[in-house]
């Protein structure tokens, strides 16, 4: 964190996006990754208050992308649907046909996490539509639903179809966080039908969490706990789910995402 002090925030070495907000928009999630939000927080501010110092829109845009996932990660979906909002305004204000199907499909998935289906399943259909014609690759969409698990919501076969496909493509890209936010998916998949299948749901819980832990993805790991002790409770196991509910109980409040993600579960 202290190595981005001190740069030179007007200098942009030939890139699209001013490196003094890069860096901080890639650590802000990266510290969301591992649920120091605080700092996050402040690393993702900071990069949009120098984009917006530099009046450069598409280092703002990449700013309010990346802060809006931080926000997600801790289950604050209003104010990660605020920034992606004003992505996606100024992304068509200023035609940065390179980031509006990205803030559009993101912005979906908060949607859809949000209780407002209808608004997401619309705005993730205008960003595929987005990719399309614009011939760009849907992959980094791809990534993004299993990182965020929204697809979890929608028809059985294609939500594995999706997950499947994001585990293969985040291991052979050798993305390891990619990899344990899909495993999470898969079982929140096979924990969701009128029948779980139980012994299927846990074998993929604990790949992400033994792979989270590794990485030290500490809000993952709750949610793996989470997903676990739910899936424990319909099947009746409850000294298994007071366990895990009480594991993921405690993370959540450690790192200040019990309310974020309390009223996520109301929904």
């Amino acid at each position: 964190m202290q190595s981005v002090k001190g740069w030179p925030t007007r200098e942009r070495f030939g890139l699209a996006v001013f490196p003094a907000v890069m860096a901080r928009a890639h650590l802000a999630c990266a510290l969301a990754e591992r649920g120091v939000f605080d700092e996050g927080d402040a690393q993702g501010q900071e990069a949009i208050r120098i984009a917006e110092a530099l009046d450069h829109p598409y280092s703002a845009v990449f700013g309010c992308i990346e802060l809006a996932y931080l926000k997600s990660v801790k289950g604050e979906m209003s104010q990660a649907a605020h920034l992606l909002e004003r992505a996606v305004a100024q992304c068509r204000e200023w035609n940065i046909t390179s980031h509006t199907p990205i803030a559009m499909a993101f912005l979906g998935h908060v949607y859809a996490w949000s209780g407002r289906i209808g608004e997401g399943l619309s705005c993730l259909q205008e960003a595929l539509t987005d990719y399309e014609s614009a011939g760009l690759g849907i992959t980094l969409a791809q990534r993004r639903a299993a990182r965020r698990g929204v697809s979890a919501r929608g028809p059985d076969r294609q939500r594995r179809a999706c997950a499947d496909r994001a585990v293969m493509l985040a291991r052979g890209r050798g993305e390891r966080g990619f990899e344990a936010w899909a495993l999470r998916l898969l079982g929140d998949i096979a924990s969701h039908h009128g029948r779980p299948d139980v012994a299927t749901a846990a074998a993929h819980y604990g790949a992400a969490m033994t792979l989270a832990s590794e990485l030290e993805m500490r809000p993952l790991v709750a949610h793996c706990h989470s997903g676990l002790g739910r899936l424990y409770l319909r099947t009746g196991e409850r000294e298994m789910a007071r366990e895990h509910l009480t594991t993921a109980t405690a993370m959540y409040r450690e790192m200040d995402m019990a309310s974020g993600w309390s009223r996520q579960r109301q929904k």
